[in-house]
């Protein structure tokens, strides 16, 4: 392990070298490597020389000009952009300049604030450095309140030069009152979402190793210091410590660790009375040591004793000290001895300080649900105004009450929130702190759906029912300030869920999955959201709202539809069509009858979903919904594109595109451009290649991953129709690049037809036999008999000369799925 502060390569100057190598390869000056690759030719200088770090756009590009895996450079041209030089200060007053689109983000520190009046702890300190360089790992473990936390992170500072490409944190809650520790999976999760791997990339079944081998396959190539904190046993750590490679990790337990051999223990006993006193003295503001605590030894001596010497209830005393200048340290203790043992002493004496409001205020935040909160949700839990509760926090931040991780975010210390629960428990009647839990649950549903509104630019269908709408809710500027919120709160949703659920709050467990959709979408895959269904459909049983009922059968439906799960799709719409029938509510009727569109495509069928799809745009027009009919409009283009009525698709691609909207990745926007794309390829092939290249901008710019496999594809499509074999092969390579990723094979079966065709007009029969018998093997488990009918007719055309008798049988069966149904020819 090498020792921290150890002078590392520029990663900066090793990519440069790297690009230079590609310049070797391609045999080009720079003029004509630059025209090649459409830069220009002074940047493509300034990048080759190591002046400035290219963008990733720039390095895929040369790799693709000499047929290059770019993925290897990936790590490198991330650490070379990491260390970009910081831009000049401005004013305080001024906000900064935000960064340019596509620029890499600064590397992740999510360490608390070091404290600056950490005291004592050198010996401690110096083995935690020591192990860390000797191994890697350590473990620091001590009793409640003695400074595991604050020493961990306060190591974690010191070595943030040495380790710069990330600083994590992760409370791992192994001794949070009232909530379970933290299991292997979320706490996984948390860590890939911390450094920013795209969610495509995480494993989405298969248990915890999957989880764990990403994790450190992800830290193998970085420098990262890593503080696992709480943690209750080895069983509950051992998946998230690093593997091969230079990162650390820093865990911390009330527990020793002894089943954890990679990681050698540092026991923290209390301070001693000497680092006691001078904590006490520098934290309620003497360092000198002059002022009352010198005036009162006694009584300064009693207080570190009723402290237990216990670094956390010594801050906590000191704090109540600083904040009431005209009391004796003798009037502290005399408040102090009221407690009844040194956490509940010290916590309860800083309480004591606040006004009746701020002690109630205090009490119900240790009733909320998930770790850390934001100044809305603590105004809901109490029932007041924004701006108070924003007050009210920051006077519990001054007495040491709450944390702020970061700005605009708080949290509770396992121990201040067993003490607030407890103290909730016996002055609170159970119907006040009942009302405040239900306020919270109401807040995060209703919060939900206008994020996800937001981020759909959609309204929910009909109003939130949950809760009453007392509380603000924040204002999302657009889909990506939606985007972040859900992230930052998608532990705090699940806990959410999680308490609803368990006090039977049905309202809200039926509701909020279907505002977190598009989250989903982007985010976390589909096996989290068809479970989060599944338990939504048996809320809305227990309401008995038909209506809500019918909602549930068919967003479960749609949910086992993107799992690629079609027969349980389809048996979901079915229970979901007679409940909708007999609500007469069309927004209902429009969402279904459009999803049901899209499962009969894959079946197999046309002319069923062509008239579902118009059926559905009628029906959303009926409910004021033009957003869900430009949507309908959108899909019949493109099936209309499918069956090669490329007339028909353009002109209803035009429709949509004509239909204004604020976001140019609007999912209609996005499927009528590569429709119109795609049906002008063969007479204008300059416009079809501008339409298709600015969709798959768009996907790239609403980083949804699917989306841009797809627009991949579809240019592979359309620069082969063009005679551009290798230019579609790249385009097709890319976009199952992306697929490989994603974790979710059920995505591949609408590509693969696509990408083997170009192979075998390119002279790859080979590929094209692989790639149609892959489809082949997976339409049938997922119903796709559409699907399942290109892919004999993709093999008949690559096994026309060399074995007619089998191409035929591969025809006759294309001919049986589909004379099953419509009649209709398979078309690509």
């Amino acid at each position: 392990m090498a020792q921290h502060g150890t002078r590392q390569a520029d990663p900066g100057d090793e990519l440069a070298e790297r690009l230079r190598l590609l310049q070797e390869l391609s045999g080009r000056g720079v003029r004509a490597l630059a025209r090649d690759t459409e830069l220009s030719s002074s940047s493509l200088s300034r990048y080759l020389s190591g002046r400035t770090v290219p963008p990733w756009s720039a390095v895929l590009a040369l790799c693709r000009l000499v047929r290059r895996d770019p993925r290897p450079l990936r790590p490198l041209w991330e650490r070379a952009s990491s260390t970009l030089p910081a831009p000049p200060k401005s004013s305080r007053h001024v906000q900064p300049p935000a960064p340019p689109a596509g620029a890499p983000r600064p590397p992740r520190n999510d360490l608390p604030r070091d404290v600056p009046d950490f005291t004592g702890r050198a010996a401690e300190l110096a083995a935690v450095l020591a192990a860390v360089d000797a191994g890697g790992v350590v473990a620091v473990d001590g009793m409640a309140g003695v400074g595991k936390t604050c020493l961990a992170v306060h190591a974690a500072h010191r070595l943030t030069a040495a380790y710069p490409d990330a600083q994590l944190y992760v409370d791992l809650h192994g001794f949070t009152d009232g909530r379970e520790p933290l299991g292997a999976d979320p706490a996984l999760r948390t860590l890939l979402a911390a450094l920013d791997v795209p969610s495509e990339r995480i494993p989405q079944e298969g248990g915890v190793e999957p989880l764990a081998a990403c994790w450190r396959s992800e830290l193998a190539h970085r420098r990262a210091v890593v503080v696992l904190d709480n943690a209750v046993d080895a069983d509950q750590v051992r998946p998230l410590l690093p593997g091969a490679g230079p990162s650390v990790a820093l865990i911390t337990s009330r527990n020793r660790l002894l089943d954890l051999d990679e990681a050698p223990p540092v026991s923290l006993d209390v301070l001693s009375p000497a680092e006691s006193a001078e904590l006490l003295a520098r934290a309620s503001g003497d360092p000198g040591g002059s002022g009352r605590l010198a005036r009162e030894p006694e009584s300064a001596a009693e207080v570190l004793r009723l402290c237990g010497h216990l670094p956390l209830a010594l801050r906590l005393a000191a704090a109540r000290l600083r904040h009431r200048p005209g009391w004796t340290v003798g009037i502290l203790v005399e408040r102090m001895a009221e407690g009844a043992d040194e956490f509940d002493t010290a916590f309860a004496m800083s309480v004591r300080q606040l006004d009746r409001a701020g002690r109630r205020f205090f009490r119900l935040l240790g009733l909320l649900p998930g770790s850390t909160f934001d100044e809305y949700v603590a105004a809901a839990l109490a029932d007041v105004p924004l701006r108070t509760a924003r007050a009210t926090l920051e006077d519990l931040l001054d007495a040491h009450l709450v944390q702020q991780p970061a700005a605009g975010r708080y949290r509770l210390h396992d121990l201040v929130r067993r003490h607030a629960r407890s103290a909730a428990a016996e002055q609170d009647p159970e119907a006040e702190r009942d009302a405040a839990l239900g306020r919270v649950l109401g807040y995060y549903v209703r919060a939900a759906a206008a994020d996800d509104a937001a981020m759909s630019y959609q309204p929910p269908n009909r109003d939130v029912s949950a809760g009453e709408p007392t509380a603000e809710v924040p204002e999302f500027a657009g889909k990506h300030a939606a985007l972040l919120w859900f992230g930052t709160e998608y532990t705090n949703l699940m806990a959410v869920f999680e308490a609803a659920a368990a006090v039977g709050a049905d309202d809200h467990v039926s509701e909020l999955p279907r505002f977190m959709r598009a989250f989903f979408a982007r985010r976390c895959g589909t096996t989290h959201l068809n479970a989060l269904f599944e338990r939504s459909l048996d809320a809305a049983r227990r309401l008995g709202d038909p209506l809500r009922l019918a909602e549930a059968h068919s967003d479960l439906g749609f949910a086992r539809y993107n799992a690629g799960r079609m027969a349980e799709a389809d048996a979901a719409y079915e229970a979901a069509a007679p409940l909708v029938a007999a609500s007469g509510d069309a927004r209902t009727a429009a969402d279904l009858t459009l999803r049901r569109g899209h499962l009969r495509w894959d079946e197999g069928r046309v002319e069923e979903p062509l008239g579902l799809f118009r059926r559905a745009g009628e029906l959303y027009a009926e409910a004021g919904c033009p957003t869900g009919a430009a949507h309908a409009t959108a899909d019949e283009g493109w099936a209309m594109l499918q069956l090669g009525r490329c007339e028909e698709a353009a002109r209803l691609a035009r429709a949509v595109l004509d239909v204004p909207h604020a976001d140019p990745a609007w999912p209609p926007t996005l499927t009528a451009r590569i429709t119109l794309g795609m049906a002008v390829a063969d007479r204008e092939p300059d416009r079809a290649v501008a339409h298709l290249r600015e969709a798959l901008e768009l996907a790239r710019e609403d980083g949804h991953r699917h989306n841009e496999a797809w627009c991949l594809n579809c240019l592979g499509v359309a620069l082969r129709r063009m005679g551009r074999f290798d230019a579609a092969l790249a385009a097709h390579r890319e976009a199952f690049a992306l697929l490989d990723e994603l974790f979710e094979e059920h995505w591949k079966i609408r590509f693969l037809d696509g990408y083997a065709e170009t192979c075998r007009l390119a002279g790859l029969p080979g590929e094209a036999l692989r790639l149609h018998r892959e489809a082949l093997e997976l339409a049938p488990r997922l119903g796709n008999r559409h699907a399942e009918a290109l892919a004999h007719e993709g093999i008949a055309a690559v096994l026309d000369e060399a074995d007619p008798s089998a191409a035929a049988e591969h025809r006759a069966a294309a001919r049986a799925l589909l004379d099953a149904y419509d009649g209709a020819a398979a078309r690509r």
